[in-house]
């Protein structure tokens, strides 16, 4: 339930009462969960005491029998303050003997099996992916492109002589600290040309993989649970988790997509006394809502714009209507052009001159037929479709089939990890 999210400050409210009391015929504590129930409370809990008394309790003998007649029992709810304060005014008055209390708690964590998709108890080594290319320190920065060209990954560990891990490059660290001008996602779907003119400007650095790699790496091991390595990915902020035996030896490597996938292979069970009580997530409650738009016949330039503002790899494309048409990414404006112009769009999107002047439109460029869902599915269901279709965004529409949000796969990494205390 996204108003239970872990740190949330919430209320707790705590009624006492006796086995005994009644109402309308039936067992007051029945009663008020029944009206817990109706007034939309999460859940609640009946908890009965082995002794005790109230005010108006005496212990006639020497033995505590006398107090089994009338045991005590607390309802423990716990819920928001506007959910407590509407149930409130509908157990006042059945309450006419006993005692009701109100305090502010902090959700540490608040989960169930059907929040809980993620077989968190299953072993990395069982899902992790053990065809690892790795590199040495010493590797110049070219060949470590090279290579991440040639197997098409964006992470290579860095490994020493006893494949221990003493740092990891990505494509990010090329662009920051070598230079390199596109990402591996652009570079792949570039001209020929321009990879190796790329990888002839970094032949000429005096950079190795030490030089620019991330350096201390966060590892996992292999007899780690998933549920841990899946919150160690968030805490940290980090896509993959080199995989390393108790001796510190690299033998695989995590992503997130891996992560994921293990999600989208289980069973979608959801019982029924769940849905609509807000307790089983929904797409709705994880979505960004600030999507990149623009419109299927905005030029070449405002594409470049869009980019350089939103910040972000993918734009979606929308019609007159202002319904979800396609999308388009920024891989997909340097492909889809000619090839002596590309250099021109790479340098637009870095903000380093200005786009070739070309006519095309979002439309010529785009990708048709975006994954669309409403905001009212499961976070699993979500998960399924974008495994089946291969697709990294999930555009969340409302029922005229207008965006309205957006779902990615670090978003669904968070949805499914925040049970394991990330």
């Amino acid at each position: 339930m996204s108003e239970f999210g872990q740190g949330r400050q919430v209320k707790r409210l705590r009624i006492y009462i006796g086995e005994a009391d009644r109402w309308r015929g039936k067992p007051l504590y029945a009663a008020l969960l029944e009206i817990l129930r109706l007034n939309g409370i999460a859940g609640a809990t009946v908890i009965r005491g082995i002794a005790g008394f109230g005010a108006r309790s005496r212990i006639h003998t020497a033995t505590i029998l006398r107090l089994s007649e009338d045991l005590p029992l607390i309802i423990d709810v716990v819920d928001t303050e506007e959910s407590i304060h509407k149930a409130l005014e509908a157990i006042f008055p059945m309450v006419r003997e006993g005692l009701i209390t109100v305090e502010d708690v902090k959700i540490i964590q608040y989960t169930h099996r059907y929040l809980n998709p993620l077989p968190a108890d299953r072993p990395v080594a069982s899902v992790m992916t053990r065809d690892v290319i790795a590199i040495t320190p010493e590797t110049s920065v070219a060949s470590g492109w090279e290579k991440m060209l040639e197997h098409n990954v964006k992470v290579l560990p860095v490994i020493d002589a006893e494949r221990k891990v003493v740092g990891i490059l990505t494509d990010e660290d090329l662009l920051e600290r070598a230079g390199l001008n596109q990402r591996l996602a652009i570079a792949t779907r570039a001209s020929p040309d321009i990879v190796n003119e790329e990888i002839k400007s970094l032949r000429q650095l005096p950079l190795t993989v030490r030089d620019v790699m991330s350096s201390p790496v966060i590892t996992i091991r292999e007899n780690e649970s998933l549920g841990v390595a899946a919150a160690l990915m968030l805490k940290k902020g980090v896509k993959r988790l080199p995989v390393v035996d108790n001796n510190e030896r690299l033998i695989g490597i995590l992503s997130r997509l891996d992560v994921i996938r293990q999600v989208a292979a289980q069973p979608l069970e959801v019982p029924l006394p769940l849905q609509g009580s807000g307790a089983y997530q929904k797409v709705g409650d994880i979505m960004i809502e600030q999507v990149p738009i623009v419109n299927r016949d905005d030029p070449l330039q405002r594409l470049v714009e869009a980019f350089q503002v939103t910040n972000s790899h993918r734009l979606i494309v929308v019609d007159e209507q202002g319904k979800a048409v396609g999308l388009i990414s920024d891989s997909d404006l340097v492909s889809r052009i000619q090839s002596d112009q590309q250099r021109s769009i790479l340098n637009a999107l870095r903000q380093l001159g200005k786009p070739p002047a070309i006519k095309v439109s979002a439309y010529d460029l785009m990708s048709p037929g975006p994954l669309t869902v409403s905001s009212n599915i499961s976070i699993v269901q979500a998960i399924q479709m974008m495994m089946a279709e291969g697709r990294k965004w999930l555009v969340v529409v409302d029922e005229a089939g207008k965006p309205i949000g957006l779902v990615d796969r670090p978003i669904l990494l968070r949805a499914i990890t925040m049970a394991y205390g990330a």
